[in-house]
């Protein structure tokens, strides 16, 4: 099926205007392309490191919708165009006002990306595989099925990465592993499918922890690993001998003074996420919690690190 992308550059001022004007012409919602919130997220200090460019241009915003390119497009077109003089019309700041018709094809956005996602050996057993295509494991291999467009993560970013291939030497048969953090799920399945007997994936976000429950279910790890929404360890009872940590500097940090109450004699925790220019508070906030650095790992500009209590590394 042909769909026309209908786009509008506007004003701050007349975006909920244009934005009413789409879906009254049958768009099921808009798309907001807005500058201004992408310079917000990237001076948020959410974050360590985002290759996102910051936006120059902030005056203006970018409003679009789908339309079906059916029979009627041209004339929901036209009522469009008409639309937005009327709004201009009623005194509305509508420039620079520059509207403009793409048309498109379902598959170009279920599939264009699949061009660039395939089957992945992330470590010495560990295999990453997209559902569309078809993958005959080796002895000893361990297929993770992950998909990129459904996923918080789908293993072959270098945190991600780095984690799995260090998993592949710290997974011990019957093991507990806590995964804070868990995004996709993608190292709580790992874990289940490299030996661990109970995994429990946690996250702070609820849209993580029910994605990452479809991809558990779709790896069929079910029955080892649980999901539960969690600030770090609020929901995590007990005591791990791993606990993974895919996370930020921040809460690497964070989660440290609470690490001993939840791992047991000799585990380590296994921390990624984490930019060149934190490794040092990393460490330093690990002393203070009485840990060391045991190993460290990098790969480009991210590091991962393996924490153990101090006498025990």
């Amino acid at each position: 099926m042909e769909w026309a992308e209908v786009s509008f550059r506007t004003s701050h001022e007349a975006v909920d205007a244009v934005s009413s004007l789409f879906e009254e012409a049958g768009a099921s919602g808009t798309v907001i392309e807005d500058p201004a919130l992408i310079n917000d997220y990237i001076h948020s200090g959410l974050w360590d490191y985002t290759d996102i460019p910051e936006q120059k241009d902030t005056s203006a915003v970018t409003v679009k919708a789908y339309l079906a390119a059916d029979e009627s497009i041209e004339g929901k077109l036209a009522a469009l165009r008409a639309g937005l003089d009327e709004i201009a019309a009623r005194g509305v700041d509508t420039k620079p006002a520059e509207f403009s018709v793409t048309r498109v094809q379902d598959e170009d956005w279920a599939n264009s990306w699949k061009a660039y996602f395939h089957t992945d050996k992330v470590g010495e057993r560990v295999v990453i595989q997209p559902s569309w295509e078809e993958y005959e494991p080796e002895a000893g291999e361990v297929v993770l099925r992950l998909d990129p467009g459904a996923a918080f993560g789908t293993g072959t970013h270098p945190t991600t990465a780095m984690c799995l291939r260090a998993m592949e030497k710290l997974i011990r048969p019957g093991m507990t592993v806590f995964d804070v953090g868990t995004g996709s799920g993608v190292l709580a399945i790992a874990a289940a499918k490299l030996g661990a007997a109970e995994v429990r994936a946690v996250d702070y976000d609820a849209t993580a922890v029910r994605v990452a429950r479809e991809n558990i279910e779709a790896n069929g790890v079910a029955d080892v690993v649980s999901t539960a929404e969690s600030d770090l360890f609020s929901a995590l009872p007990g005591r791990a001998g791993l606990v993974t940590a895919n996370l930020i500097a921040d809460l690497v940090i964070r989660l440290l003074p609470d690490l001993d109450a939840h791992l047991e004699k000799g585990g380590a925790l296994l921390a990624s996420g984490i930019i060149e220019d934190r490794t040092q508070e990393v460490r330093e906030a690990a002393d203070l919690a009485g840990f060391v650095v045991a190993e460290g790992h990098e790969e480009k500009e991210w590091h991962a690190m393996v924490i153990r209590r101090r006498g025990e590394a």
